[in-house]
Order: structure tokens, then sequence, then C-alpha cells
């Protein structure tokens, strides 16, 4: 079933206008940033219902997070800056069957749902088979008003296939990737964020080499896609995004490789997007900016 609502998803530390947190200096690389004339709160304010007299919410959910009220007082704070008041928080924990229903009438009324940062094996196993995210899913594959949006570890948690965890290795082995289910809300794509400050190419390779089925989306922080029918791409932000294909992926030993022995692959093919740029995910087609 095709989609009918959008799909937004960023790689984490988006810019909201203020002074934020950069993450931890010991595992990031020193990036400098190159970009003029890019507006802080772009990809922010792309949640924004513009529709003059609309009362329609963006619900924030911090469910991947361990530190919920932070992070909802970082967002809220930065939305009012722009005059925008329709936010909506909640945190998912185990629920009655009234906190439910009241989760899932939120939902109904939302126009965005927007999942936050932190750890998404956490936020699958938070959200991963209730109601409210079937609510969610209903949302997005019936309404062409919706976007679905997640950052960092919530946009990872959103397809089928996550990186729960991967070591960052001279060498690829085996076991220094953990793979799990995720939200399946799209499928046959592997999201990967923070991907240039964290250096994270070389996981998501292996993460393509053993599941070429799934395309590996790289995503830079400040930078998003922004995800048609789960199909047309366009990237949108000051960073970069990394598209990792294993369609046509020749001899390699992801699928019998042990734990002692180095992963190896030829003919990945790699494609590099920046503002403006799209990539049609099912078709395989890149349109240059």
């Amino acid at each position: 079933m095709i989609p009918k609502g959008k799909l937004f998803i960023i790689g984490g530390h988006e810019e909201r206008g203020d002074q934020e947190e950069k993450g931890d200096p010991e595992e990031s690389i020193k990036v400098v940033k190159r970009v003029k004339g890019y507006e802080p709160f772009e990809i922010l304010g792309a949640l924004i219902n513009k529709t003059k007299g609309s009362d329609a919410f963006i619900e924030i959910i911090t469910s991947a997070s361990s530190v919920p009220e932070e992070i909802a007082a970082g967002y809220l704070k930065a939305y009012q800056k722009e005059n925008y008041a329709n936010i909506g928080f909640f945190h998912m924990g185990k629920l009655s069957k009234a906190e439910e229903e009241y989760y899932i009438d939120r939902i109904n009324r939302a126009h965005a749902v927007f999942f936050t940062g932190g750890d998404q094996v956490r936020l699958v196993s938070e959200i991963g088979g209730t109601e409210v995210l079937k609510a969610i899913a209903k949302r997005y594959f019936e309404d062409e008003n919706f976007i679905l949006a997640g950052t960092s570890a919530g946009a990872m948690s959103l397809s089928n296939i996550i990186i729960e965890n991967g070591l960052i290795g001279e060498v690829l082995f085996k076991d220094d990737l953990q793979i799990g289910k995720g939200l399946e809300l799209i499928q046959n794509v592997i999201v990967d964020t923070h991907f240039i400050q964290r250096g994270r190419f070389a996981r998501l390779a292996q993460a393509v080499i053993q599941n070429p089925s799934c395309l590996g989306i790289g995503l830079s922080e400040n930078t998003s896609l922004f995800i048609t029918g789960e199909n047309e791409a366009e990237c949108k932000g000051s960073g970069m995004v990394i598209i990792i294909d294993g369609s046509e992926l020749g001899g390699n030993n992801g699928a019998t490789a042990n734990d002692n022995t180095a992963i190896v692959a030829e003919n990945l093919k790699v494609h590099i997007l920046a503002d403006g740029c799209k990539y049609f995910l099912k078709d395989k087609k890149f349109v240059l900016a």
C-alpha cells in the first residue's frame, strides 16, 4: 500500500535558531560548515501547518529520550520563538485503556507526528505494536495532508529494519553490527543519522551488504529527506545525504562471513545528495538539484 502522507526524516541536531546541544565530542568528527544563507529553522518549520485558521497540532513523541522534559522544553521554545503554539508532547510508557484512547484521539487530530531523538531501541520497544502506532500508521497511509517525521533515533526507527548498535572499526566484522526490527512505516530502507559527524559510513555499508534488498540512507545533521509515496525523496538542509545501493552488489561475503572474517564487497553504489537534489528510492534514480 502506497502511503498518501509524507515522510520527513532528519539526521539530528536540526537547527532551532538558538544554541543547542552539540553531542558528545569524543564520538564526533570535526565538520566544517560551508553552507551560507541557510535559514536556521527551515527544517522544523516544514512541520508547521500554514493553513489559515487551522488548530491542528504537531504532536511530538519523546519516547526515545531518557530526558523527555528537557527535549520537550527545547522544541517548545523553538516553536514559540517562531510564534507557533500548536504543539503537543507525550512520552509513552505502559498505558491504560483510557490513556491509549486519549493519545489516539490526539493523533487523529494532529496534522504532523514527530519522533524525537534518543535511543531507537527504546522507542521501538515503547511504541511498537501499540494501538497508538496503528493510529499513526493509519493517518500516514490514508491522509494526504499528514506528515510523519523523525529526527536522529526517531528517524532511524521508522523503517522495517533498524541499526540497533554498531562499532566503528578499521575493518568490518559480522558481530560488530546489531540489526533489529523497526516500526515498519517504510520498507526496504535502513536509515542512519549523525552520519558525517560520527563517521558512520562503514556501519551503514555493512548493513546494506548484509541486507542488499534495502537502500542505506545516511543523513548528516541538520539535513533531511522529504519522502512522498515511499519513492520520491528530496534533500533539504545544510549538509549531505548519502545513499548506498546494494542492488548490483558483486562478490561479497556478507551472508557467509563468520565472527572472525572481515566483511568485503564489491560494486556498492554510492550517491551524494545536497539541498534540492532528489532520489527516487524505488526507481533508484538520482536527480540533480
